[in-house]
């Protein structure tokens, strides 16, 4: 699970790659913030996907939660993807999305990801 989460957040890194690429280049946007902001956006969902499958592989609880969060916003942007005509690109979202809800609620998954995190320091 750990494995297409981190696959997720890499593919994501190199959309982001090239949407800068594209805005550096000096491809026509309506606005340059918000094309900023996007880009910014990108970066930090890569990055928060990144530290979600390290802790999932670490076997924390929280992480299961937030990787279906993420499944759920690939899921949003997959399907309308599909039915407006881009079968390759939707599906490219939409397997490992599949995939990865279908790991997350299975036994081996929710048996490792149980870890709530260090005991409080003693006195």
């Amino acid at each position: 699970m750990a494995i297409v989460t981190a696959a997720e957040a890499t593919a994501l890194l190199a959309a982001a790659g090239w949407y800068a690429y594209e805005m550096l280049s000096g491809s026509p946007v309506l606005s340059f913030w918000g094309a900023v902001f996007t880009l910014g956006l990108l970066l930090a969902f890569s990055a928060w996907l990144f530290a979600v499958s390290v802790f999932l592989y670490r076997g924390y609880r929280w992480t299961r939660a937030a990787a279906l969060v993420a499944q759920l916003f690939v899921l949003t942007i997959g399907v309308p993807a599909i039915t407006s005509g881009l079968v390759l690109a939707g599906l490219a979202m939409l397997v490992p999305a599949v995939i990865a809800i279908v790991l997350l609620f299975s036994n081996n998954v929710i048996n490792h990801a149980s870890r709530t995190g260090s005991a409080p320091p003693t006195l």
